[in-house]
């Protein structure tokens, strides 16, 4: 078997769903499969696993384990010769897998393999490529310093060697994830990632990054951004750094400090009051298919309009909401709308194919928005 696709799962069913659609659209001339594996999420996520999807194999865990335990987990009873770590909620292009795997095989010591990702605004995630956070780095970043954590000498749409890959999205031959040990089962959940590419380097092999390759990746929907995250968050980034980085007891003093500071910090962050996002005055569904467009136009409070791609040439669209149905239009043409029209107040929402429901996010750090008709 070519490629296992793993999809780690915890509390975002519709989400989920999209996701497992948009990836058996990418494995339809490949040799592959998908594992979801499940951190006893107390939806129904795993009921719709079995009844929409009852020929992909699921993994329940009793409890909730973390990223790196439940991945190594589905990792051990995975067929592939490349392994697909994916987030679930994301969405990928009908060739995404194709043209990771031809472009890994071009390359002699490629380790991880890691895409451009976008979230639900069509705005660039920086962390798709990122540097080795050395204590210095390290330091600046968590006082809100960021620009030599992010790998900026490879280009958003570029490709090219970079240090360290995002956990939404890592692409690996099953044989370098065996020869490193896979996920560091210390981590819960953040820096698993970091760590991962780091063992990865220092194994021999090169990382890099394909930005020809687009994937969708709403971020903020499995969490929630309290005190607990920030705990798990910078503990994950002083495990890393004493394992791999920390030389004297100065520096990992320094480090301690400064991840106590920054804690402080972001949380007060996230207790501002947000500002209230410009008003919406105009909303299209591109479909073909009437009895969706007309259970959407019961569902929206705002006047629904069906319309064609043809729209798209009018480049000054702004405060719309686009909703697009999958038979209609590909995730592929999607993502370029998005990326096309981000940045203007416009709002995006999918229908996957054959669905009764939408999803997006308008801000990459918090929830998705659902919508079920």
């Amino acid at each position: 078997m070519k490629i296992s696709v793993i999809i780690l799962n915890y509390n975002v069913r519709y989400f989920l769903e999209q996701c497992i659609l948009s990836v058996e659209s990418g494995l339809k001339y490949l040799d592959g499969e998908i594992i979801v594996i499940d951190n006893n999420s107390k939806d129904d996520s795993c009921e719709m696993v079995k009844q929409r999807f009852p020929h992909i194999t699921l993994l329940q865990n009793k409890e909730n384990v973390g990223f790196s335990k439940a991945n190594n987990q589905a990792v051990a009873v995975a067929k592939g010769e490349y392994i697909c770590i994916l987030n679930p909620d994301t969405a990928v292009q009908e060739n995404t897998f194709k043209k990771c795997i031809d472009y890994a095989e071009t390359i002699d010591n490629i380790g991880a393999l890691g895409v451009h990702l976008m979230d639900g605004t069509g705005n660039f995630l920086p962390e798709s490529k990122r540097n080795i956070p050395t204590p210095k780095v390290s330091l600046l970043k968590l006082l809100g310093f960021e620009k030599k954590y992010y790998a900026d000498h490879v280009s958003e749409r570029g490709n090219g060697p970079i240090e360290v890959l995002v956990g939404a999205f890592m692409f690996i031959k099953r044989s370098v994830y065996d020869e490193v040990n896979g996920f560091d089962e210390d981590y819960f959940m953040y820096g698993e990632d970091i760590d991962l590419s780091y063992k990865i380097n220092n194994a021999g092999y090169q990382n890099y990054y394909l930005g020809s390759v687009n994937v969708l990746h709403y971020k903020g929907e499995s969490t929630a951004k309290d005190r607990v995250y920030f705990d798990r968050f910078y503990n994950a980034m002083l495990i890393f750094y004493k394992k791999h980085l920390s030389h004297n007891l100065f520096l990992s003093f320094s480090v301690n400090v400064a991840v106590a500071i920054a804690k402080v910090i972001q949380i007060s962050r996230g207790n501002r009051k947000e500002i209230p996002a410009a008003k919406i005055e105009k909303a299209f569904v591109f479909t073909e298919d009437l009895n969706v467009y007309r259970k959407l136009s019961e569902k929206m409070e705002i006047e629904l309009r069906n319309s064609s791609k043809s729209l798209f040439e009018d480049g000054s669209l702004k405060n719309c909401l686009f909703i697009f149905d999958v038979n209609y239009m590909p995730y592929s043409q999607i993502f370029s709308v998005m990326s096309k029209f981000k940045n203007r107040n416009n709002q995006f929402r999918i229908c996957p194919p054959l669905s009764n429901f939408t999803v997006g996010s308008d801000k990459s750090d918090e929830n998705g928005s659902v919508t079920v008709f």
